[in-house]
């Protein structure tokens, strides 16, 4: 029996909202940080793209099972156990002296963070059972969310003007401390449907997830025999978990969700639309930084332009959506991503601060129109009794989506990079553009800098380019597979004395679920 909604979801939503903006900020404030990093620490730049997926990967490998966790223990006490998991090592994040120290604790944060996102989503299908306001808090929930992508980085500039870049990540302890009495206080225990644990289907998962991530990281060092061996034992374990969950009697993932259209299509557009945006700010605040020689501050700033449209879009979106649709809006916002991403591919060395806003500006339009419709469209596709192990699936494929995202997309970036340069650079220079930059100043070579700084943006260009079509494919994807009210067909009004056909998956899932 779904559990009884709660007597006050806005103040549900707002504790939500804070869980979810934690997590976001630490998603992408480590972008900021980069460059500090790898002077500091002297990070390669596959070390700065395992410090971002060593969160990602136990985040996107663990979700799944997490989700199942706070079905049978609690969607509240899976929440509040990873808030206290990620406060402790963020702050131990904060104290890293080497780039293995990071990279150990940033994988300690996924896991914090695995236990926690499941929770947030489903605990919202519960609080917002009626459409309408569900459409209204998902518009809410997808603003807060870029704003912790976009206001990490802003934050984590003004910190690293002033401090060391320990304390990007010091900022967790007080949305923490913050969130989790709140959570304590107003959040209502709610439970799933008692399902079996699948410890095998959660190792899995993990082991496929790494495996294919760090060998796509390592690709542009070559196929050598370790990056062989992790793709083979990837596919193979990627083989074995669809096998072992399509076999045992109560699997991790529900595959009858897949079934339902609009699951299954929002969740292959966030897919797509999350490895877009997983190399974006990656990309961007290198280039902001150490191609046009901004401030973090400042480069932080620079990225507002993408919060104030959303925030501006986002009602006109809400209302909108009432008469046209959540497909029509989901195609139309991903369209208009994937001209972003092209126009991307028009800003260079000396680029101004106005060419760059107006573009970003339109990836605010995009995302404020396309987020919030897919997330409406998805939690209108997941029952309330499976809200847990639903939300998990989804956030799988959205982490896992990000996770490809950083690895294909930062490994694409250095190939490109290191191949166009020059051959007289000297050794070193292909590394990083940061390691250029560093030899450049040391032996008083600018025109190693400027030719860093245009092999940065000739890979640069090539990683927008490949994110526009993946953009694109997501908004086709959309329009040829979700349908609209699907779920108010079924919750229709009689006809003719007759009830309204209830969907297959619906009683699919009821069946899985019993």
């Amino acid at each position: 029996m779904p559990p009884r909604a709660p007597t006050r979801p806005r103040l549900v939503l707002i504790v939500m909202c804070l869980a979810m903006l934690i997590l976001q900020m630490d998603n992408m404030v480590l972008n900021v940080a980069l460059p500090t990093l790898a002077r500091d620490l002297g990070a390669t730049e596959q070390q700065l793209q395992l410090m971002l997926a060593s969160y990602m990967v136990p985040f996107a490998g663990l979700l799944l099972f997490a989700g199942g966790l706070s079905d049978r223990f609690g969607r509240r006490r899976l929440l509040m156990i990873g808030l206290v998991v990620f406060g402790v090592a963020s702050g131990f994040a904060a104290v890293a002296g080497s780039p293995a120290a990071l990279i150990a604790a940033r994988a300690a944060m996924g896991v914090g963070g695995a236990l926690m996102m499941p929770s947030t989503m489903s605990i919202l299908i519960v609080a917002f059972p009626d459409e309408t306001e569900r459409r209204t808090a998902m518009s809410t929930f997808s603003v807060v969310s870029v704003l912790g992508l976009v206001g990490g980085p802003l934050l984590g500039g003004v910190l690293l003007a002033d401090f060391w870049w320990g304390s990007v990540f010091l900022i967790n302890v007080p949305v923490v401390a913050l969130a989790l009495p709140a959570a304590a206080v107003l959040l209502p225990e709610s439970h799933g449907p008692t399902r079996r644990y699948d410890p095998l289907g959660a190792l899995l998962s993990v082991l496929w997830t790494g495996s294919l991530v760090w060998a796509i990281t390592e690709l542009p060092n070559g196929l050598t025999p370790s990056v062989r061996a992790a793709l083979i034992g990837g596919a193979a374990a990627l083989a074995a978990f669809l096998a072992w969950e399509l076999r045992i009697r109560e699997p991790m993932v529900p595959l009858a969700l897949f079934r339902e259209r609009n699951f299954s299509g929002s969740c292959f557009s966030i897919l797509l639309l999350t490895f877009a945006f997983g190399g974006l700010l990656l990309v961007l605040t290198q280039y902001l930084q150490s191609v046009l020689g901004y401030a973090p501050t400042s480069a932080a700033l620079a990225l507002l332009p993408v919060v104030i449209a959303m925030i501006i879009i986002q009602p006109f979106a809400t209302g909108v959506s009432e008469r046209v649709g959540q497909r029509v809006m989901l195609c139309t916002g991903l369209l208009i991503l994937a001209g972003a991403f092209e126009l991307l591919t028009t800003v260079g060395t000396q680029s101004s601060s106005w060419h760059i806003g107006a573009v970003l500006a339109l990836f605010g339009v995009g995302a404020g129109i396309a987020q919030p419709a897919a997330m409406t469209v998805l939690t209108g596709a997941v029952p309330p009794q499976l809200a847990g192990v639903g939300s998990a699936l989804n956030d799988t494929m959205l982490q896992a989506g990000a996770a490809f995202g950083v690895a294909g997309l930062g490994s694409l970036l250095a190939s490109d990079y290191a191949h166009s340069l020059p051959a007289t650079a000297p050794t070193g220079a292909e590394a990083s553009l940061a390691q250029a930059l560093t030899i450049a100043a040391r032996t008083h070579d600018p025109a190693l800098a400027h030719a860093a700084r245009a092999a940065f943006v000739h890979g640069m260009d090539a990683t927008f380019v490949i994110s526009a079509i993946a953009v694109a494919a997501a908004g086709v994807l959309a329009f040829l597979v979700i349908r609209e009210n699907t779920r108010r067909a079924a919750d229709a009004p009689p006809v003719g004395g007759r009830p309204a056909p209830q969907q297959p998956t619906d009683e699919l899932l009821a069946q899985e679920a019993a």
